[in-house]
């Protein structure tokens, strides 16, 4: 597998994540991956968001559960960050395969632990495979830290490749026999305690690993060197250019 740059929910040093705007500067910038966060809102549409709420990233708060489509023309996604992405709108999947057809972008999709149950939850990953079918030619990875979802959705549409995330205070022992019982092709770990000798496990079992999140183009050297085979970062301006 060669090394990889993910710019992690688009280039969100410069633009506001997970909007268009930081898709479209991410492939200004050459990137050829972008991770995003996707979820659903109330009539079944994946929309791309990071948290279960829209406090922090909008102009509007609450729950998005009970949103419809056209709920979203009403949302700045973008004049927190900055008033000159006021307007930006959170994106919805259809938006992100569109966009991925045009120029020949590859993502990492993250399925978010909806938090509305298990129906939704389902409705999620039916919804998500949905859209991808309209892709043609970009690779995706789909991934998530709610390996139950990630276990259905390799079950359903095992042509995908999944990658099992983990933060590091779950990292346990036992990841073996996650992977496998996800049938995951690539493990997702965080970057704060991860070893050397963590990398090279994971690399002989046969999995991909790709390492969030590391902002710092000497970590990511160091990172690289162990045999990982990627890394999402905030900094995918400045990352790609080294």
């Amino acid at each position: 597998m060669d090394t990889r740059i993910y710019a992690h929910r688009g280039a969100s040093a410069i633009a506001p994540e997970n909007t268009m705007a930081a898709f479209k500067k991410a492939v200004e910038f050459g990137a050829t991956w972008i991770e995003t966060d996707v979820d659903i809102i109330g009539d079944g549409t994946p929309i791309l968001i990071h948290d279960s709420t829209l406090d922090r990233t909008t102009n509007k708060s609450g729950s998005y559960y009970d949103l419809k489509v056209e709920d979203l023309d009403d949302i700045d996604a973008g004049s927190w960050f900055s008033p000159e992405f006021a307007g930006e709108r959170i994106p919805t999947l259809r938006e992100l395969v569109a966009f991925m057809n045009e120029t020949g972008l590859n993502a990492n999709i993250e399925l978010k632990s909806n938090e509305a149950g298990a129906k939704m939850s389902l409705e999620l990953v039916d919804a998500v495979l949905r859209e991808l079918e309209a892709l043609d030619g970009p690779q995706v990875i789909i991934s998530s830290f709610n390996h139950v979802l990630l276990k259905i959705l390799k079950d359903k549409a095992p042509q995908y490749r999944v990658g099992a995330l983990f933060v590091a205070e779950n990292l346990w022992d036992d990841w073996r026999s996650m992977l496998e019982l996800v049938g995951a092709d690539y493990i997702h770990p965080d970057d704060s305690t991860l070893t050397r000798a963590q990398v090279k496990a994971f690399r002989e079992a046969g999995y991909g690993v790709n390492v969030w999140t590391v902002n710092s183009p000497a970590r990511a050297n160091e990172l690289f060197n162990w045999g990982v085979t990627g890394i999402f970062t905030d900094n995918a301006h400045q990352m790609l250019r080294h």
